[in-house]
């Protein structure tokens, strides 16, 4: 990981230089001090969890060079802390490494390290190990949950110390939660203890901020003395109306949106966002007349690969999709748009912006057809995809229980007696969390979905296996049901039976896939049972070949129904063109190999075609959407 010695010399080199680094609010003027002068900034958001790494620079760049003075990034806690006690901040997860590429860019960094973040990010950053206890009660004192934040803190604060500006860095704020006073809780002890811990690790100088919706209660809630409270809001809002309810919070010192919505997001089914150019660059240019520092969100949206998407849970479950392009200035491949040039026109009024052209969109590639063979039903996979065999259990244990906490598990059991006539198969509870999908001796029977399917009809002779691919489609990471736990919640009732004595596979298919399997072979797969041609939980794969060119591509699965690419290895994130409205899946081309033929695996959950095609294309598709769920 980039070394700390870097920030360290810049501290030295402050000392040594004379130059007093320091970054303050003045309540007198109204406005940030930095070095002793007034400031405003102007910034963007990016996430690098979101951004290859080979494409970082790039996307700062570009920032850089439409206006902005600043960044503001977060920080998702179970990106670095997928394991308990095991920290990992190399190579895509080197947040470092970012903040001096930041810094060699000329850009500030906004940071807002958690411990929660929302940012329709899995459990909003919160690592899923947390809910081993049944009883938590997450974003509160809760002792086990503050213990966990505390731990979490020591490591990360410890390290970011030196990048503060103060210190020789690019850190010029830090944000502390996020959103809290959305949340149930509201918990001013939780609060209390972040503050203290921030401190303790920050140091008694570095501005502290809380942000919140744009409502009393959301301000009642989530602020704090001696954390300097911001809020967040839209287009569709007032200026006037909005900064007036964060001067009653907040009566002296300058004014921030700390979130500026310039798109929005997309859930499954729904119809792609769009936030007008205009009245973002309107708005933009009124609350920079009024001295407010803003920070645009999204100004590079970028991808939640593999299964790295939340949810929203208002009257049922909703995933969100694997785009996260906003519909932001910089598209989800990091070319500047109309939005971004309107955007640069209202910043000129206001500060120098850099002289030179905007870099130009990245080249993109239409690598054409790839035909992909079946290597398989999952039933039949499991010695691959399980090495370490399956856990027994009565009743069914969930993704948490199995600490298999991402991507799929399949559940395994015998039908008790004889099914002659369709039978239903019922999760009382709602319990499918989130997708099964259901075969019945290798035969696809269909699927169950939280909130939408709890019942579906099966057929079947005493001691048929009945097996369950049961799929995790993201944690719900906003409102008060973040505890959100993953897998058959519950028992299942099979006619008058309720069913019992399962074997539980958690499915290793990440890891198979990153060793180079399908392709490498030296894996002997069983032949597979009859089934119905190309239905039911199945891997299939084949090979791009090398065209001396390692471009960006969108990768469009026609016909096929629901599932998961992987790419040379790396998880490229769900499919799922039926429910829309995002049909390609942006396919970076620092993932491609431009001299041997690069891997692709797809994983179908439900129906494949029978043409077994996929397609690469030279632009996006995010906004046809097929069928409303």
């Amino acid at each position: 990981s980039f070394s700390s010695n870097t920030a360290r010399c810049v501290s030295v080199c402050v000392s040594v230089c004379g130059i007093e680094r320091s970054f303050s609010i003045d309540p007198e003027r109204n406005c940030f001090l930095k070095d002793g002068e007034p400031f405003q900034y102007v910034s963007g958001s990016i996430h690098y969890s979101r951004v290859p790494r080979s494409y970082w620079r790039d996307r700062l760049n570009k920032m850089y060079m439409s206006g902005l003075n600043a960044v503001q990034v977060y920080v998702p806690w179970n990106f670095h802390e997928q394991v308990q006690g095991v920290y990992e901040f190399d190579g895509e997860r080197d947040v470092e490494y970012f903040l001096n590429l930041a810094n060699q860019t000329g850009l500030l960094v906004i940071l807002r390290p958690g411990p929660y973040i929302c940012a329709e990010w899995e459990m909003g950053g919160l690592p899923a190990w947390l809910l081993h206890n049944p009883n938590i009660i997450l974003r509160s004192a809760d002792s086990d949950y503050l213990q966990a934040v505390s731990n979490w803190m020591a490591v990360l604060l410890t390290k970011l110390r030196p990048w503060l500006y103060q210190n020789g860095g690019n850190i010029i704020s830090v944000q502390v939660e996020n959103e809290y006073g959305s949340y149930f809780a509201c918990d001013y002890n939780y609060l209390r203890h972040l503050r203290t811990l921030f401190r303790f690790f920050l140091g008694e100088d570095v501005v502290l901020f809380t942000t919140d919706g744009n409502t009393d209660k959301e301000l009642v809630c989530g602020t704090l003395e001696g954390l300097y409270a911001t809020i967040d809001f839209g287009t569709d809002t007032n200026i006037t109306t909005a900064f007036r309810r964060q001067r009653r919070f907040e009566p002296k010192g300058p004014l921030v949106n700390s979130e500026f919505y310039t798109g929005w997001l997309d859930h499954w089914g729904d119809k792609h966002a769009a936030v007008e150019t205009q009245k973002v660059s309107r708005m933009l240019e009124d609350m920079l007349s009024l001295g407010a520092s803003v920070n645009m969100y999204m100004f590079e949206g970028g991808t939640n690969f593999g299964y790295w998407n939340g949810a929203d849970y208002d009257s049922r479950f909703r995933s969100v999709v694997t785009s996260y392009d906003y519909n932001a200035p910089l598209s989800e491949a990091g070319d500047p748009t109309d939005k971004l040039l309107a955007i640069r026109d209202v910043i000129k009024h206001f500060r120098d912006v850099p002289v030179g052209p905007m870099p130009p969109a990245s080249p993109k590639m239409a690598y054409g057809f790839v035909t992909l063979k079946k290597v398989g039903n999952i039933s039949g996979l499991l010695d691959t995809l399980c090495p370490q065999g399956p856990v027994q259990s009565h009743h069914p244990l969930t993704f948490e229980e199995m600490k298999h906490y991402y991507g799929f598990m399949l559940y395994r059991t015998v039908l008790p007696r004889n099914l002659p006539e369709p039978t239903p198969l019922i999760s009382p509870m709602n319990g499918i969390h989130d997708r099964a999908y259901v075969s019945v001796n290798g035969v696809y029977q269909g699927m169950m979905e939280r909130d939408v399917t709890l019942v579906m009809n099966v057929t079947g002779r005493a001691g048929d296996q009945l097996d369950m691919v049961v799929e995790n489609m993201g944690r719900v990471n906003f409102g008060n049901k973040i505890n959100d736990y993953k897998g058959l919640l519950g028992n299942l009732i099979l006619g008058n039976d309720v069913l019992t004595d399962w074997l539980i596979f958690s499915l290793d298919i990440d890891v198979m896939i990153a060793t180079g399997w399908p392709q490498a072979g030296g894996v002997d797969v069983p032949p597979e049972p009859k089934s119905e041609g190309g239905r039911g939980p199945a891997v299939y794969s084949g090979t791009l070949q090398p065209t001396g060119l390692a471009w960006d591509t969108f990768i469009k699965l026609n016909g096929w129904t629901k599932g998961q690419v992987w790419i040379n290895g790396v998880n490229l994130g769900r499919y799922w063109p039926q429910r829309g409205p995002q049909q390609t899946l942006y396919v970076p081309g620092s993932l491609l190999s431009p001299t041997v033929p690069n891997n692709i695996t797809v994983l179908e959950l439900e129906n494949a075609p029978e043409h077994g095609r996929v397609l690469f294309m030279d632009r996006p598709q995010l906004n046809n959407t097929r069928a409303q769920s």
